[in-house]
């Protein structure tokens, strides 16, 4: 067989191969590098498109930094060139607008010279944003969106992030002024608590001369005396289900009477101490007290044992509110705390350590998920179920013994020094103060308010005093809001970075 030699001619896009008789083989180097630098070339611009070449720069530079350059964008831009179908169509009329105004800027900008740099990020821009994907751009969104973009036409860059709005503040609901409407006189002692009935007609008071009085809510006349506690009556609480009146006192019995009979049917033994506070579970036949014993306790109504005692505050339990969602227990107390309780498991969830003195009031706004505390620093709003704090409600400067909130979110709290606040709970603006002005035969110095009550319509304020004596108050019904405008002059507090 005759030596047969094999000649390789490569051509622009193939490569094909002769036999015949015996000739030189022929192999050239550059034509073979070429070839493989062309089919590199086709791979890559059919997989991000044709990028033209500035002839004035070198090939294999040009290569290089478009190679460069492509990668970058690609790895910075890929994540957002596809979006979904519905997201695409909605931008495509934003991408077509973007695209003309681009357009009209270059043709503006066609005689300002570039340099090759500059006009290689051009082409790479125009390339993907000519491509099928044009309309999924991220810029394209944004400018639908109203929302500031980046323009590489304009070599300009705006920030991506919207500026933080400042905070409004919400303009307070006008609330009519309070005034005195009824005066009571009848114990002989500090008036301590107060409950209404849950029928809206009468009410009962406790006081330190050891007797609990209900009184008419229309008329303001005695209708009972009840007498059985040795000390002090500190706490009251009717229940809405049954015709029952609970009651406690520093002489650390908790007692049940029955309003049909007028008589003690239960007591409920286990507090070491004086008993401060008390509150009815508003579904549950549960019974809350808190008292010095730094203790609460949950007592059952029916067979007078004790569910659980709540231990954890140091100091005296002043205060005890209930309501059907979490928590469903919330204390205040003397050692500056104020503890939220699982009732189901019998523990503390929750410790706030805002107050920095000691906690003697709280209130459950029948509106809201919320509730506030009242210390001598300041009157603190939270929301519930985890204690959120939500803000300061400064300017009662004095010793807070109790609030009351009603259905139009209206705040009261009463003072040691017979000061009154009216407070708009939204906002926290004070739109009056007053002061509970001492009965004659009092001294002056007993003007102090101990506790208070909004009845069940919110239209009367209740209020237990020092003299001795328990005041109803009402709105004034020939205010406007033009003789008592709304002057709201909140603190800004600027946003700490």
């Amino acid at each position: 067989m005759t030596p047969e030699s094999v000649a390789v001619h490569v051509g622009a896009d193939t490569a094909s191969a002769h036999i015949g008789p015996a000739q030189p083989v022929h192999v050239d180097a550059s034509a073979l590098l070429a070839h493989s630098t062309l089919t590199t070339q086709a791979r890559f611009a059919a997989n991000y498109s044709a990028l033209e070449l500035d002839p004035a720069t070198d090939a294999d530079t040009a290569r290089s930094q478009r190679t460069k350059l492509a990668a970058k964008i690609l790895d910075e831009w890929t994540h957002v060139r596809e979006l979904p179908p519905a997201v695409a169509a909605q931008v495509a009329q934003a991408a077509k607008a973007a695209k003309a105004a681009r357009e009209k800027q270059k043709s503006a900008d066609q005689d300002a010279p570039k340099s090759a740099l500059g006009s290689m990020i051009d082409n790479i821009a125009s390339a993907n944003s000519d491509s099928s994907n044009s309309n999924n751009s991220a810029v394209a969104i944004r400018s639908k969106l109203g929302l500031p973009t980046f323009d590489s036409s304009q070599d300009s860059v705006t920030a991506l992030v919207r500026i933080k709005e400042s905070r409004k503040v919400p303009k307070p609901e006008w609330h009519a002024p309070w005034k005195l409407m009824r005066v009571i006189s009848g114990h002989l002692g500090w008036v301590r608590s107060i409950a209404v009935d849950p029928g809206n007609e009468w009410f009962a008071t406790g006081a330190g001369d050891r007797v609990i009085k209900i009184w008419d809510l229309a008329t303001g006349t005695l209708k009972l005396s009840l007498t059985g506690h040795i000390a002090s009556v500190r706490g009251l609480a009717v229940s809405p289900r049954h015709p029952y009146l609970f009651s406690c006192g520093e002489d650390k019995m908790i007692k049940c009477w029955d309003l049909e009979y007028n008589k003690v049917i239960r007591h409920y033994h286990g507090h070491l101490s004086g008993i401060y506070c008390m509150s009815l579970h508003p579904s549950l036949d549960v019974l809350v007290t808190g008292g010095r014993d730094a203790t609460g306790r949950v007592w059952d109504i029916r067979t007078k044992n004790q569910i659980f005692a709540l231990t954890g505050h140091s100091g005296t339990i002043a205060d005890v509110k209930t309501q059907e969602a979490d928590p469903q227990i919330i204390t205040a107390s003397s050692d500056a705390t104020v503890k939220l309780w699982d009732l189901a498991a019998g523990k503390s969830t929750c410790t706030l350590t805002n107050h920095k003195k000691s906690v003697r009031a709280l209130a459950i706004n029948p509106n809201e998920y919320t509730f506030a505390s009242a210390s001598t620093d300041n009157i603190k709003q939270w929301k519930c179920p985890r204690g959120e704090f939500i803000q300061n409600l400064a300017g009662h400067n004095s010793i807070v013994n109790t609030l009351a909130i009603n259905q139009d979110n209206v705040m009261f709290s009463g003072g040691d020094n017979g000061s009154m606040y009216f407070w708009d709970f939204k906002t926290g603006y004070n739109f009056q103060t007053a002061e509970a002005a001492a009965q004659p035969g009092s001294l002056d110095s007993e003007n102090g308010i101990f506790c208070s009550s909004f009845d069940r319509t919110g239209l009367r304020l209740i209020t237990g005093e020092g003299d001795k004596t328990v005041k109803i108050w009402k709105e004034d019904e020939r205010a406007t809001p033009e003789t008592h405008p709304v002057v709201f002059k909140p603190d800004i507090v600027k946003p700490k970075y």
